[in-house]
């Protein structure tokens, strides 16, 4: 390993270091204030999706923090269980940012679709890299110009999948920040900011992922272009 992969790991590991331990602070500074209207998590979850006339998707409890997601292919949105027995502004907006996805998927939001048809070649991309590197820095069966060729292929597969990534997380955001207040789940300016700043936290993560991965990217690219990757 040369220098600038060591330090790529090093600034890719504390960017996703620094955007986790944001959004935890957050996640725990309101998990502990409760919302007026005094909901669980799973109760706003439900009746937005009402509202929204989602009628084929289940909400289901799951052991762990900050494991929530909804899931297309099963039309289940899962929330951790701080969050669908929990009162707070947290919980509410962690689950309102879920249902977000649920109605995106309702509407065929077209970057939720990429990133749907996205997620099988990503998965193999995800895969591949550690046996392109085994192959690369152990064996020597491939090539440098393959393997590096190779290795800028995944990580290209994978930052675009995180490209379209943040759409799909800022807009989920944005749907839970309006409806939270139309339906008067949160009922002060001030409830509103907080929910704001724990979504805007989370979407912090997405963005570390995307830096993370096309910092990689470049890394693998630019010796294809400059023509430094020849054997």
């Amino acid at each position: 390993m040369d220098f600038g992969f060591i330090l790529i790991m090093i600034i890719s590991a504390g960017i996703s270091l620094l955007a986790q331990s944001y959004v935890k602070k957050m996640f725990t500074k309101y998990s502990q204030v409760g919302a007026i209207g005094g909901n669980t998590g799973a109760q706003v979850a439900a009746k937005i999706l009402q509202t929204a006339g989602i009628f084929d998707v289940s909400i289901r409890e799951q052991q762990g923090m900050l494991g929530d997601h909804y899931d297309p292919t099963k039309k289940c949105l899962v929330l951790s269980s701080e969050n669908y027995h929990g009162r707070s502004l947290a919980a509410i907006g962690v689950a309102a940012h879920e249902c977000g996805h649920a109605i995106q998927h309702q509407q065929a939001y077209a970057p939720l679709s990429m990133r749907m048809a996205a997620v099988g070649v990503t998965t193999f991309a995800n895969q591949a890299l550690s046996y392109l590197f085994f192959f690369g820095m152990f064996t020597g069966f491939l090539s440098t110009y393959v393997g590096v060729a190779a290795m800028a292929a995944c990580w290209g597969v994978i930052m675009l999948f995180n490209l379209v990534t943040l759409p799909v997380e800022f807009d989920a955001s944005r749907r839970a920040k309006i409806v939270l207040s139309q339906l008067g789940f949160t009922a002060t300016p001030g409830e509103n900011v907080a929910v704001a700043k724990v979504l805007n936290a989370a979407a912090l993560t997405y963005v570390a992922a995307f830096l993370t991965s096309l910092l990689y990217f470049l890394y693998f690219l630019l010796p294809l272009l400059t023509g430094r990757s020849d054997d």
